[in-house]
């Protein structure tokens, strides 16, 4: 997709805007309660593209004005309206982690200004509608939420864009200090809508982001909001502060240093975006882009590099070549990479002619001039070079030329190409054989594990055993998995299964920390010496049994207390 996808559908939208307005609300309240799942398939755009709207602020403002505020900086702003975009923010972080493809605030913002409606625009039924057909979405969730005191209740639909259809309402309730966990309950009973074969527990949704502080999210949604420059950095400083490993708060930041030009913060920033983080790529972007314009060639073409590894779009690739251009190297190939992957953008020909012309390669530069000009006849810089090539003055040195540079991160590309990516490997998954398929959809689940990435490793880890019901590893998985979650039970269930198919270390210290937690203190120095015996200098199980045997000294040692003083004996 180019940076116009937006515009691709905009006529069709307006042209049947009219049309919607008046027939959609009716339609779908005729197909109140469908069932998401059948829809069907061959529907026009039917996919995995959701829209989840900002929820309506339900709240009486006497109730909102009483309501137990979730930090104390609250007090700055009484009313909860802020919880409006914190509820797209969490439900499209878990959409992502379950397989779907959520559009962005920024893809939303993006819309609407171009629709000409305001950021703060409170959609109707029908222009949610009309929205989601400019943005090819599939699906929009909308809702509402009200607070009562400490108390706060979410609501939630699911309307299905091709078939005009909505889902039966979905609702959880609880006090305001566990609404992350609330949320992303609402975010599993809407993905059992999306797909009713969703096999991801309801606490691993709860698991997800739990390490998250509420108070930190509350700043960073109050700073993404913000329209003041110094109070959108404020709150997001607080944000970081609160909590250093944030990496949405860090990205924000990043993205704010990157436009008022504080580049070298604005690297450091992004920087701070770990490994596996859903929006580790678009970090990775503007990263090497602040390195770029802060003259780090050598760490701008390595942050690059990264990011092309893994997505080898063409901006990507071009900035990669602009950075060794600007070390002097010849970045030709990487150039011509570009400009294969996307011919229509006039830019990626300019470079090439402007690196083949400094390696003296000057027909095939005009050619490639001459293809940016077709594309872009209104480019003056690109008409004088030609002229100069055309015409040399050998009286004065010819104008130094540089490479252009993409500033901008397309997102809709970025998960057009990640979609790709991830058919193109279920692809090569289904034409493994069974046992090999599971062996390679475990491996990515532990790594996913490895990096508290815990829907996309369950996910997967089911996926392994519907390919080999009787892999030890994948139940394994799902044992650490569920003992991360806090389901002991489940962990235990599936500990237990991992034994029965293959004896290991490892799931035997599964058991043995699950009945150390519920001080079932015999059990749980047999678990551990079971693992010892199938692995003698394990150092974990080595740990574990001396943590037990410690704790059942400790129990041993400790008096008991007499249920009454002892008397003196009777004469």
């Amino acid at each position: 997709m180019s940076s116009s996808y937006p515009f691709r559908r905009l006529l069709a939208a307006i042209l049947l805007a009219g049309i919607m307005a008046s027939a959609a609300p009716a339609a779908i309240a005729q197909a109140s309660d469908a069932d998401p799942s059948q829809s069907d398939d061959s529907a026009p755009g039917h996919g995995r593209i959701l829209l989840v709207l900002p929820f309506d602020n339900l709240t009486n403002p006497a109730a909102a004005d009483s309501a137990a505020a979730p930090t104390a900086e609250s007090t700055e702003q009484s009313n909860l309206d802020w919880i409006r975009e914190a509820v797209p923010e969490i439900l499209n972080a878990r959409f992502t982690s379950a397989g779907y493809l959520p559009l962005s605030r920024e893809d939303r913002l993006y819309t609407l200004e171009h629709l000409g409606f305001p950021d703060t625009f409170q959609p109707s039924r029908a222009t949610s509608l009309r929205l989601a057909q400019t943005l090819d979405a599939n699906w929009i969730v909308i809702g509402n939420y009200a607070a009562t005191g400490s108390h706060i209740t979410f609501k939630a639909r699911i309307v299905d864009v091709p078939g005009l259809h909505i889902t039966r309402e979905v609702f959880v309730s609880g006090e305001i200090s566990q609404l992350l966990g609330l949320i992303n309950s609402l975010a599993w009973q809407l993905s059992r809508q999306l797909d009713p074969k969703f096999s991801v527990a309801e606490e691993t949704f709860r698991a997800a982001g739990s390490t998250l502080r509420l108070d930190a999210f509350e700043q960073y949604i109050r700073g993404i909001t913000e329209r003041d420059v110094d109070e959108r950095q404020r709150h997001l400083k607080r944000a970081t502060d609160l909590d250093p490993r944030f990496t949405a708060a860090w990205l924000a930041i990043g993205r704010l240093q990157f436009s008022t030009q504080q580049y070298e913060a604005a690297a450091i920033s992004f920087g701070r975006v770990t490994r596996g983080d859903p929006s580790e790529l678009e970090a990775g972007f503007y990263r090497g882009l602040s390195q770029l314009f802060s003259g780090n060639y050598q760490h701008a073409e390595d942050s690059f590099a990264a990011v092309a590894r893994v997505l080898p779009l063409p901006e990507v690739v071009n900035n990669q070549g602009v950075s060794l251009s600007r070390r002097g190297k010849d970045a030709i190939a990487l150039y011509r990479q570009a400009s294969a992957a996307d011919p229509n953008d006039p830019d990626y020909h300019f470079n090439l002619a402007v690196s083949l012309n400094r390696q003296g390669q000057r027909p095939e530069a005009l050619a490639e001039l001459d293809r940016c000009l077709r594309q872009k006849s209104s480019d003056a810089e690109a008409r004088t070079l030609q002229d100069a090539w055309n015409n040399p003055d050998t009286s004065k040195p010819a104008p130094e030329t540089l490479e252009r540079i993409k500033r901008s991160y397309d997102g809709a590309a970025y998960r057009q190409a990640a979609l790709m990516l991830e058919q193109v490997e279920t692809a090569r998954l289904a034409s493994l054989p069974a046992a090999a398929r599971a062996q390679s959809l475990n491996r990515s689940a532990h790594e996913n594990l490895d990096r508290g990435l815990l829907l996309e490793a369950e996910r997967e880890f089911h996926a392994a055993i519907a390919a080999d019901p009787t892999s030890s590893d994948a139940h394994l998985g799902l044992a650490q998995l569920r003992e991360r979650a806090g389901d002991m039970e489940s962990a235990r269930r599936e500990a237990r299964s991992a034994l029965s198919f293959h004896p290991s270390a490892e799931a035997w210290l599964v058991l043995a920390r699950i009945d150390l937690s519920s001080s079932q203190l015999p059990q749980a120095r047999e678990d551990a010496g079971e693992a010892l015996k199938l692995d003698a200098v394990n150092r974990a199980a080595r740990d574990l049994r001396k943590t037990i045997d410690a704790r059942i000294d400790s129990t041993q040692s400790t008096p008991t207390k007499p249920d009454s003083p002892p008397t003196d004996p009777q004469p």
